[in-house]
């Protein structure tokens, strides 16, 4: 079973793909990991991808696409895989498409997880710090056990880090929104988009979810 999990900041892929992992035995590929796998290992790419990084430069998509190609030809994606944070744009979703039929694979599904801008702005904006000890607090899901009074330290001071403000957040969904559409708009047209509803109990979405795996 070959996935890519597709969702906005916020909207709990994190969370679903642990569960993904855990249940079917795939390798969890996420772009992250890749690349930092690739530059300790210090493979061509690996150190290609480096240098730009290093120069605060974003990494070319033929670097990108090079290093997601050696992951998914490794040893453990024999049973399937599930992708993470690739593709992010529509080149790369095409490029991703090239490199699975050079490597005798093929896509069975995307799933995006969907959850409403209004609910993920409040989901990411609620999150707030302690300023003593830096123990995380969230509105809504997590607040301190009584209120004003860190958990973890007992100091009163809290903080809101500046990506966790409502104009950052605003900003980020809206980066992602934009390019996330062509690339769910293409998978919709090649028949492997399936879309779940986000915005219900964690349990609710994985049912979902192995109903489209099974």
């Amino acid at each position: 079973m070959n996935l890519v999990l597709m969702g906005l900041p916020g909207a709990g892929k994190g969370t679903q793909a642990e569960r993904i992992v855990a249940a079917y035995n795939l390798p969890h590929i996420s772009t992250g990991d890749m690349f930092r796998a690739a530059m300790a290992n210090e493979t061509a790419l690996g150190l290609k991808a480096k240098s730009y990084m290093d120069q605060g430069n974003l990494v070319p998509d033929e670097v990108t696409n090079g290093i997601v190609k050696e992951r998914l030809d490794e040893a453990d994606t024999a049973n399937g895989f599930l992708l993470d944070g690739f593709p992010r744009t529509l080149d790369q979703a095409k490029a991703l498409d090239e490199m699975l039929k050079e490597l005798g694979k093929k896509l069975d599904a995307v799933i995006d997880i969907h959850v409403p801008e209004e609910i993920l702005v409040d989901r990411l904006t609620g999150r707030f710090m302690c300023r003593n000890c830096g123990a995380t607090y969230h509105r809504e899901f997590n607040p301190p056990k009584v209120e004003g009074t860190c958990d973890k330290c007992g100091a009163h001071e809290f903080y809101q880090r500046e990506d966790d403000k409502p104009e950052t957040v605003k900003n980020r969904l809206a980066v992602n929104i934009k390019s996330s559409e062509p690339i769910l708009n293409y998978y919709k047209e090649e028949g492997l988009l399936q879309s779940i509803d986000g915005n219900r109990e964690i349990d609710a979405v994985f049912a979902d979810v192995q109903k489209i795996i099974e």
